[in-house]
């Protein structure tokens, strides 16, 4: 199987190393995060400038997000369906022509929780790298975390003693408790974390989707709290300050943002860094679980894709919440892929000030 050029790219620029200096090397990044639920890239190169709510260090030159369903049935089958697998791959074409389009030379593809627990999750990556010529990268759970906790952590509030940062995904969720540092004064050292082997798309194929009715929603959010015990347990003696706070990045919150300000359709630039009181996002959860299917599929924020996921992933909020209790959540439209773009940019010595 030949390369593709993208890929050549990237192998020379991995070869050659960073450059002596701490300046702009020149390099293109890409991160391509691959979920159970979404398959999604992010195209950037460094650049520090301000921006509506905090400086940030990644200019972004492209973007792709698509609703793949990699895990539909993975639950049952403990296999990624042939379905799924050619929808996934049609994605992975999309991601490869953008990355050579835009000339990316540095790049980091990873797939996580249902190529992690699917019996042919080594078979599909196989396939991905003959069909498209991308080499997919499993991650383990905790590498998961810190990549999440370094793409969204810049968000958390900088004078609270400890934060708890979750990602609610397709097939899992992750949890990590950030305390600020003694050296920086930033919240953003990891302290301890989870993985969950509970996401929106095992949590909806088990509990359904569609109809969710009052006894569902409390049957879902009661499986979310049983898998939340030992996490509880183990952070239970972690100081919290007046100003601790709930940080959650994925579909399940900022879909929840969306609807709690009204949007006809969404809009990453007023939804990410945004604060929810705790009053605010229960009454986006009534709001939700008030409409029925269709009108969830007109919604501008959730659409067809999201429907019949959307009310899983509040039960999940809505655990978190309760076995968490906090007065207010700050909302993140970012994480896995920032996280990575800034490690690959580290490495090469770009982010300096």
């Amino acid at each position: 199987m030949v390369a593709t050029r993208t890929q050549a790219r990237v192998a020379a620029a991995d070869a050659a190393g960073p450059g002596p200096s701490a300046t702009w090397t020149g390099h293109t990044y890409a991160a391509l995060d691959l979920g159970t639920n979404n398959c999604r890239l992010l195209i950037a190169r460094p650049e520090r400038r301000p921006r509506r709510r905090n400086s940030d260090f990644l200019r972004v030159v492209d973007a792709f997000s698509r609703i793949v369903r990699l895990g539909e049935g993975l639950g049952r089958a403990g296999r990624i369906s042939e379905a799924a697998i050619e929808r996934t791959i049609a994605a992975l074409d999309v991601c490869r022509a953008k990355m050579e389009a835009r000339s990316v030379t540095r790049a980091r593809l990873v797939a996580t929780q249902a190529c992690r627990g699917a019996a042919n999750g080594e078979e599909f990556v196989a396939r991905v790298r003959e069909r498209t010529g991308l080499e997919l990268e499993v991650i383990d759970r905790e590498t998961e975390a810190r990549f999440a906790a370094r793409g969204c952590g810049s968000l958390a509030d900088p004078h609270a003693a400890s934060v708890l940062l979750f990602d609610i995904g397709g097939g899992s969720t992750e949890l990590v408790w950030l305390t600020r540092s003694p050296v920086s004064g930033e919240a953003r050292e990891l302290h301890s974390w989870t993985s969950l082997e509970l996401g929106v798309v095992t949590l909806a194929e088990h509990f359904g989707g569609r109809l969710v009715d009052a006894r569902t929603f409390a049957a879902m959010k009661e499986h979310a709290r049983a898998a939340l015990v030992h996490f509880v347990d183990e952070t239970a003696e972690i100081a919290r300050c007046s100003r601790f706070h709930l940080l959650g990045t994925s579909g399940t919150v900022t879909t929840l943002a969306g609807v709690h300000l009204g949007l006809e359709r969404y809009d990453r630039w007023r939804v990410d860094g945004l604060w929810m009181s705790d009053a605010e996002a229960t009454r986006a959860i009534e709001r939700l679980r008030a409409m029925d299917f269709d009108e969830r599929v007109a919604n501008g924020c959730i659409g067809p894709q999201r429907a019949d996921l959307v009310l899983a992933g509040c039960a999940i909020f809505e655990a978190i919440r309760e076995m968490f209790p906090a007065t207010r959540t700050r909302i993140a439209d970012r994480g896995l892929r920032e996280g990575m773009l800034l490690e690959l940019m580290e490495a090469d010595g770009v982010l300096g000030a």
